[in-house]
């Protein structure tokens, strides 16, 4: 019972250090304070200035559609290295392996900078285009959809491909109807997590991005460095929203899951 007791002890102590944070900050998004010490009570004003801002509404579009652009990018190369792996020899398998790690280990501003010397410093590309922007985050994603597919490519059956050639398909047809349809749990694991990587992202952004352009995160630190007062507190509107956003993703995807669960058994 003792260990048991300490054990949830740590575990309560573990999460309270995780969010705590974040529920101090959801918090002062309902209050009407200008700053982080003094509550001046409930009110809203931080999220109407949110979503009635010009600059962060486009701010926060602008990179929506980028992850999700940059989300669709990683999970076709991602997918299309997965099974092309799987169904190659051991030496290239290997290989393949683990080549796909070192983007993962890589520092992200090295990633970054050598993107940003690639593309505009030797092949020209405009530094106002977003082609940048977009081969550096799919550079930092699509190296995790791989490693979302692969598991699920391992757990089914390796002759399902061969089977579905030998009762007519093509070889277009068997890689949809068959490989894509078992894989597809880790093909969307493989798309939400590069929308959270590309929501995150700050040091790859911040060398490719165009000088017009602002993610969320490089907005936030830049808005830290001068921002008016109500920008913000209007940030501290914005992380509620994506906190809760998140939380409900998560829920959704773990009932789902659940449920699936239960119909097999």
């Amino acid at each position: 019972m003792v260990k048991k007791g300490l054990q949830g002890l740590w575990i309560g102590l573990v999460f309270l250090f995780l969010y705590l944070p974040i529920l101090v900050l959801l918090v002062y998004s309902f209050t009407s304070s200008t700053m982080i010490g003094a509550i001046r009570g409930f009110s809203l004003e931080h999220y109407v200035t949110l979503f009635t801002t010009d600059e962060l509404i486009h701010m926060i579009v602008g990179t929506i559609v980028l992850a999700f652009c940059v989300a669709a990018l990683s999970s076709i190369l991602g997918t299309l290295g997965a099974i092309g792996t799987f169904y190659s020899g051991r030496r290239v398998r290997q290989s393949v392996n683990f080549l796909n790690q070192i983007p993962i280990a890589n520092a992200e501003v090295v990633t970054g900078f050598s993107v940003c010397v690639l593309l505009i410093v030797l092949f020209g590309v405009d530094k106002d285009s977003y082609i940048p922007l977009l081969a550096g985050q799919t550079a930092l994603c699509a190296p995790f959809v791989y490693l979302s597919v692969l598991p699920k490519l391992k757990q089914m059956d390796p002759n399902l491909y061969e089977a579905a050639l030998d009762l007519g398909c093509n070889h277009r047809q068997a890689l949809w109807r068959v490989v894509i349809r078992q894989i597809i749990p880790g093909i969307t694991s493989g798309f939400m997590l590069s929308v959270t990587l590309s929501l995150d992202d700050y040091f790859i952004t911040t060398y490719t991005k165009p000088a017009v352009f602002d993610t969320i995160s490089t907005y936030v630190v830049n808005a830290t460095k001068g921002a008016r007062t109500e920008i913000k507190t209007a940030l501290w509107a914005l992380s509620t929203v994506i906190f809760v956003v998140v939380v409900l993703v998560v829920f959704f995807m773990n009932r789902k899951a659940g449920r699936k669960q239960d119909e097999r058994n």
